[in-house]
């Protein structure tokens, strides 16, 4: 299969795989080209604002309802949902983790999904949950759909494809890419394995964040995102469907592949993204800025400013001010930061904190560079540096994120992160 993809985000998209599906100027005719069946996906309601409504028309082979046979329940024994039942013991306090585990022989996507930390209620649609995904087997029968958020993936180890009801989407390390609420898909993965972090968005839909000062130009453009083509498939052997609803998990035996869309327009769609296309900004004389200039997407709420969730990317990039305290300050808080790193090391932590680990600093807990990295900042010789090969990213949200009993009982827990502070001395009062 050709990938094929359009570019620009929360653009009107058309597509169609065959030549005629597309109706124009009707979106349900009283009779669809070759026999397809006219369906709307919609992600808002539909009263949404104009600027805010989602929804694609889909033209497909038979309407989503044949996927609806008689569910039954199931139990993922790692993919937990906020608020989760079975939460960790562990007392407060700053984490961090070595990579998990290999994934064993013959694991699929949905089992190999492994939440680390929730936060908010998927029940009332706020909050997220923060996962790491490893998989090395394929169940081309096998689909999903996610009702109770988008999923928003970071690769970090082998290359993913995501094969949705509008196409498909192939990432790699370096790529995240978006599935939206509802939308049915399959996870392949295209070597020996597949990892990387999943954030499960149970909030308002991910976006663009304001610019401000800044002006047009400069951090996430809307081009550089990737909408697929129409892709489908036609085959009729019996297939698995799986719904995450409400924290649970219920699949149904059909007779068909669910990936039978040949033509759809509209706006609610996947999206990938190269981050190496992010143009950071930051200071050119003195000072460090705030991390938030480092937004590629944010999920609002109703208080302004303050996000659902913040997905933020640490890239390659010049520092250049002058008597300044370069790495991230100490501070403390209102929202909660799930960090991981995809490659290279953080300039803040260079030292235990490893691509494909994570950390977790949550709302008010004090945070900031171990003492190697305050002790090396504080005496360098200040001129222009280019970080180069690194690439850190965080799940921040406005919600106390909690440690799930399957991440408080690895064996990667560092139980000795909090020592990082320790040879930190009081300076005060300076001797000369």
């Amino acid at each position: 299969m050709v990938l094929e993809y359009q570019s620009g985000f929360g653009n009107d998209f058309e597509t169609e795989a065959v030549l005629g599906a597309l109706p124009q100027g009707q979106n349900s005719p009283q009779n669809c080209a070759f026999g397809l069946y006219a369906e709307q996906l919609s992600g808002s309601a539909f009263t949404a604002p104009r600027g805010q409504n989602e929804r694609s028309w889909l033209y497909r082979i038979r309407p989503s309802v044949l996927h609806t046979n008689r569910f039954e329940q199931f139990d993922v024994a790692l993919w937990q949902s906020a608020p989760h039942s079975r939460s960790s013991a562990l007392p407060l306090g700053q984490y961090r983790w070595d990579p998990i585990p290999a994934a064993a022989p013959n694991t699929t996507f949905v089992d190999g999904v492994n939440t680390m930390t929730t936060a908010g209620d998927v029940q009332t649609q706020t909050g997220m949950a923060a996962h790491i995904y490893d998989f090395n087997t394929n169940d081309a029968d096998t689909y999903f759909c996610n009702a109770d958020g988008e999923m928003l993936f970071v690769p970090q180890q082998g290359d993913l494809r995501l094969f949705t009801e509008l196409g498909c989407l192939l990432v790699s390390p370096g790529d995240i890419a978006v599935v939206p609420r509802g939308m049915i898909f399959r996870a392949d993965c295209m070597g020996d394995t597949a990892r990387g972090y999943l954030c499960e968005n149970y909030g308002a839909p991910l976006t663009l964040p304001e610019r401000g000062p800044i002006g047009a130009n400069c951090l996430a453009n809307p081009r550089d995102f990737k909408t697929p083509v129409a892709a489908f498939e036609d085959k009729e052997v019996d297939c698995h469907v799986i719904y995450k609803w409400s924290g649970e998990f219920h699949r149904t035996l059909i007779d068909h592949s669910p990936l039978d869309v040949v033509a759809w327009h509209g706006n609610y769609a996947p999206y990938k993204y190269d981050l190496s296309t992010f143009s950071p900004v930051g200071a050119i004389a003195f000072d460090h800025p705030d991390p938030s200039i480092f937004t590629v997407l944010t999920s609002p709420t109703e208080q302004d400013g303050t996000a659902n969730i913040d997905f933020v990317i640490f890239p390659p990039r010049w520092m250049v001010a002058e008597n300044t305290f370069r790495p991230p300050w100490y501070h403390r808080n209102i929202m909660s930061e799930f960090m991981g790193l995809i490659k290279g090391a953080y300039d803040a932590k260079e030292k235990g904190f490893v691509p494909g680990g994570a950390s977790l600093h949550n709302q008010m807990l004090p945070h900031g560079p171990d003492a190697f990295g305050f002790n090396k900042a504080s005496t360098d010789t200040l001129g222009p540096v280019k970080l180069d090969n690194t690439l850190a990213f965080m799940f921040e949200t406005r919600y106390a994120q909690k440690v799930t009993q399957y991440a408080s009982q690895l064996t990667g827990l560092q139980d000795d992160y909090i020592d990082c502070w320790r040879d930190l001395k009081r300076r005060f009062p300076k001797q000369d």
